[in-house]
């Protein structure tokens, strides 16, 4: 990286210097989306790719090594995803909008991931399939880039489409996904594996050569799976009622695929190893948590892990690689630390931090020079001074159960007697919230709430076990655990839980609902963004819109309990005994939820005389992809919790 590369990057995404800042933020620092929204380095890690906003206008930057601006792209109001480097020459940007879709579907709307092909020689763009005309303008999948012949190919799944002739057009045959393999030069596509059967869903790993090394394909009636190899023969076999089976990725020698099984006697998922010639299939890293792993863009094989500890030990199958993960871990300590991209010598490594004192930070490590260079910020106007700090509160739960949270402090007062916000993640299931800057929990912190994250049973980060200890739980012991975090939090003193509020999107959306409902007398508001409200209207419709999906309807009812129940932990039939006034925030185009989940809990409340507001955000969609609407859904937010619960 050279001086003015580094110097025209600070141009575009500056810092802002310490007397500019007011005593208190206005709420469009932590509202807006991120300055910095991706960045990638080309494999010769002498160009660099930046989608972020310069003067208000989202654009996607490409920089060279001399540092000179070689590309401008607008991303005007488009959900921006990431971008992807396919060699030196060629990057994807891959997007999505919410579509109406026509006659034929399961649902109305639908969220469409397309990619757009940009040509650095020739600076030009282009929408991938766009000159195939018997191809939807969609992706469905990403399965890698790969070099063959001196061509640059995406492995994109897509929508076939067949010619009518009663309408004289193409149109939609069905919505499972062809592997095709496109000429990025071209923007011309082929066929390289066609769709699944009708009831089943497959997916593919692609070698380096390009050819289809393992396809998983799976029944969605009965859970019934088959791993073939590129001779179409079957190396593993089995069956996951719930669907609790993936095709993750090649072995360190391209020799094997790997797979994760769901095993619900182990209370585990757990990884094997097949030879794709056949035999055996072996399990791997059985006693081993891992937090994430590192894979080979350009072969798709796994090349290493970190584990899930205190101590995060980096083990990759190459030495010498492993020793600069682990020195650039250590770079950064007390920071939430993620190795965004890197070159294939690793001589530049990409890297994203953020959290206490740290609103969101880009650094180039040059490791020849054994240097960080700071390239871009996520939100430049919140400095270190305006971060709450962010920590681990461990607690236990009414009934035993080892708990934790994170815990947002206001980064200007004194750590006692608190107003708070709960703050419950969506999901439920697998997620889980992490020492990282978020900015919704540090923008209520920055007007003097204290903010708790509960991970509460059924979240993500530990194990199944105590995933699908969450399962029939909605509105129940998920429920209460939340509640126990604020009883945790008043008995150490940090917060008054008679000033408690409790807000929450998507799943934390429906335990506001349930916090007010379900249980009284705990939380002076609730403010629920794109919330279930409704358990037996929500699994109608998933169930609707999967084709009526056996495997879809005995999921749900595991992790719903017995249909007979819904009535009884859906905030919506219980409007009635609301204790606290209650906001609902929804976009119109949420395809997640539909925004009748919000309308209905709103007339519920409205008959039952009980107080609310209920917000509609135009052309946004379940996760506030939109700068503006997003901006109105914190405004929203903050003026009814200092309303209810003011900060004093």
């Amino acid at each position: 990286m050279t001086l003015r590369f580094l110097v025209l990057l600070a141009a575009f995404f500056p810092a802002v210097t310490l007397a500019a800042q007011p005593a208190q933020l206005p709420l469009e620092a932590f509202g807006q989306l991120p300055s910095t929204e991706d960045m990638a380095i080309s494999p010769s890690g002498k160009k660099f790719a930046v989608a972020g906003r310069v003067k208000n206008e989202r654009v996607v930057l490409v920089i060279d090594e001399a540092g000179e601006l070689t590309m401008r792209v607008p991303l005007e109001d488009v959900k921006f995803r990431s971008l992807q480097w396919a060699g030196n020459d060629f990057l994807l940007v891959h997007v999505r909008s919410t579509e109406k879709l026509g006659y034929g579907f399961t649902t109305d709307k639908a969220e469409v991931d397309t990619a757009v092909i940009l040509n650095l020689q020739e600076t030009s763009g282009d929408l991938a399939f766009k000159r195939s005309k018997s191809i939807a303008n969609a992706v469905r999948g990403n399965y890698g880039i790969r070099l063959t012949d001196d061509r640059w190919r995406a492995y994109l799944g897509g929508m076939k489409l067949i010619y009518s002739r009663s309408e004289l057009r193409y149109i939609f045959d069905h919505g499972r996904a062809t592997l095709y393999e496109l000429d990025l030069e071209k923007n011309k596509a082929r066929t390289a594996a066609p769709a699944a059967n009708e009831g089943h869903w497959r997916k593919w790993l692609i070698d380096e050569s390009g050819q289809i090394g393992a396809t998983l394909d799976v029944a969605r009636s009965s859970g019934k799976w088959t791993l073939q190899n590129s001779e179409r023969t079957t190396i593993a076999s089995g069956i996951a009622p719930n669907g609790g089976i993936s095709l993750l990725f090649f072995g360190r020698d391209g020799a094997s695929a790997i797979y994760e099984i769901e095993d619900i006697a182990a209370g585990k998922n757990r990884w094997f190893k097949v030879p794709l010639a056949g035999g055996e299939a072996v399990e791997i890293l059985a006693d081993m948590a891992i937090e994430r792993t590192y894979v080979d863009p350009t072969n798709g094989r796994l090349i290493g892990y970190r584990e899930d500890s205190e101590a995060g030990k980096i083990v990759l199958f190459d030495g010498a690689k492993q020793n600069i993960l682990s020195k650039v871990y250590r770079a950064f300590p007390n920071l939430d630390v993620d190795i965004h991209d890197w070159t294939p010598a690793s001589s530049h490594i990409l890297v994203h931090v953020s959290g206490s004192a740290d609103s969101g930070s880009w650094y180039v490590i040059d490791m020849t020079k054994g240097r960080a260079n700071p390239v871009g910020y996520d939100r430049p106007t919140i400095l270190s001074k305006h971060v709450g700090p962010i920590s681990t509160l461990d607690y236990q739960a009414s009934d035993g159960l080892e708990l934790n949270g994170i815990l947002t402090l206001p980064p200007d007062r004194e750590a006692k007697d608190l107003p708070v916000i709960m703050l419950p993640h969506g999901g439920p299931f697998g997620i889980w919230d992490t020492e990282k800057f978020d900015w919704l929990a540090q923008a209520f912190a920055s007007r003097g709430y204290a903010v708790f994250q509960p991970n509460f049973r059924g979240s993500g980060g530990r194990n199944l076990d105590f995933e699908r200890a969450g399962y029939g739980q909605w509105g129940r012991k998920m429920q209460t655990d939340i509640s126990d975090g604020l009883a945790a939090l008043a008995e150490q003193g940090t917060i008054d839980p008679k000033r408690a509020c409790i807000l929450g999107a998507s799943y934390g959306g429906y335990a506001a609902l349930a916090g007010v409902t379900l249980q009284q007398g705990l939380y002076r508001c609730a403010v629920a963004i794109a919330p279930v409200s409704d358990i037996r209207e929500f699994y109608r419709t998933d169930y609707k819109e999967s084709g009526r999906s056996k495997m879809l309807r005995r999921n749900q009812r595991e992790r719903f309990g017995d249909p007979s129940g819904f009535d009884a932990i859906s905030p919506r039939k219980h409007a009635d005994r609301a204790d606290a006034p209650v906001l609902l925030i929804h976009g119109e185009d949420d395809t997640r939820l539909p925004v009748e989940q919000s309308s209905r809990m709103a007339d519920a409340l409205e008959d039952a005389g009980k107080p609310y507001r209920y917000i509609v955000l135009d052309d946004e969609d379940h996760w506030l992809s939109r700068s503006d609407t997003r901006m109105q859904a914190l405004r929203e937010s903050m003026d009814f919790v200092l309303k209810h619960n003011p900060p004093r």
